[in-house]
């Protein structure tokens, strides 16, 4: 019977298998990156759900997108760094965090003017 590749069979082939203390912390890296997509998201459904000013939903918005961008990039930067730890490489440089915090301070911003000037 024929097996499927898996992109765990390719990980495989590139390198040497790095000391596992080194994967696993990776692996846990990623999900707390899924851990932050998840409550950037749920704060977005609560924006949305909860009040109807229009900055408010709009703050809601940003939030569910940058969640989705969050969650979209956890498995591309496990992968990557899981490669560059195979590779005895430098580990990638990610910019996740800065524009998570970038995303956070312009939704507080929004929320903060939505609430200072409600009609």
């Amino acid at each position: 019977m024929r097996r499927f590749r898996t992109a765990s069979d390719e990980l495989r082939e590139v390198g040497t298998d790095p000391d596992y203390r080194f994967s696993l912390a990776n692996e846990r890296t990623m999900l707390a990156y899924l851990r932050t997509a998840l409550a950037l998201m749920a704060a977005g459904v609560a924006l949305l759900q909860v009040f109807e000013h229009p900055l408010d939903t709009a703050a809601g918005a940003v939030l569910m997108g940058a969640g989705i961008a969050v969650a979209g990039n956890s498995y591309r930067r496990w992968r990557r760094v899981e490669e560059a730890l195979r590779r005895d490489e430098p580990l990638p440089f990610s910019r996740v965090p800065a524009g998570a915090a970038a995303v956070l301070v312009a939704v507080a911003a929004i929320v903060l003017v939505g609430r200072v000037w409600q009609p």
